[in-house]
């Protein structure tokens, strides 16, 4: 019984030595690398600061100050393109057109509607009749074919091949149309003011004349 416990006892120590070498092995290659990285950074600043003594502290908070920086861009990125993600996914899942009736519409009376709803302050459902006009407009072109069960990422996809600079304007005001559409953004008057600035611009740049002539009534 003895010679058990002894065993387990001996078995104990040599495991916990090994654990202690470890850790202060690693803490070592921590302590080293963090050395190091100061006396890189007394460097630098010793090169830009030449007349500027810089105390081995101070090396280590500007180490500290770099090191969230780069924690948060690092973060910023990762949130972008999460979100970029999202915005490409709902481009590719959501069909624009959703009845018959408003493929049937000229992309004029989608402007006139558009009008309609803005004047009543509902920006949301304006937005959508916009996006549907320049949609309509581009098929009339011939650029695009407008079908009801089409996405806008397939859309962008017709544009590119012949129309390079207006996909990309498109893939713009898709990805607003759908985040406004279906992604419950609320859209307010300064967004939707620059949303048809920029629709009517698409529309004015292709039309005979310099303009679209939308008559009211």
């Amino acid at each position: 019984m003895l010679d058990t416990h002894k065993a387990r006892d001996e078995l104990r120590e040599i495991l916990n030595q090994k654990e202690y070498r470890v850790y202060h092995e690693s803490k070592g290659i921590i302590e080293t690398w963090w050395e190091k990285a100061k006396q890189w950074i007394l460097e630098k600043l010793a090169s830009i600061f030449p007349s500027v003594q810089v105390s081995d502290s101070a090396a280590g908070s500007v180490l500290i100050i770099v090191m969230v920086i780069v924690l948060l861009l690092l973060a910023l990125s990762a949130f972008l393109l999460i979100r970029n993600h999202k915005r490409n996914r709902m481009l590719r899942k959501q069909k624009p057109l959703q009845s018959q009736q408003e493929i049937n519409w000229t992309y004029r009376q989608h402007i006139l509607e558009a009008e309609r709803l803005e004047a009543l302050g509902n920006f949301t459902q304006s937005t959508r009749h916009l996006f549907l006009a320049l949609l309509l407009f581009f098929h009339d072109k011939g650029w695009l074919e407008a079908r009801i069960w089409k996405t806008n990422w397939e859309y962008y996809e017709e544009l590119r091949k012949v129309e390079q600079r207006k996909a990309q304007q498109f893939f713009k005001l898709a990805r607003f149309f759908d985040e406004v559409t279906y992604g419950e953004r609320k859209v307010n008057s300064e967004e939707y003011r620059q949303f048809h600035q920029d629709v009517m611009k698409e529309l004015t740049e292709e039309e005979l004349g310099g303009g679209v002539n939308v008559e009211k009534g």
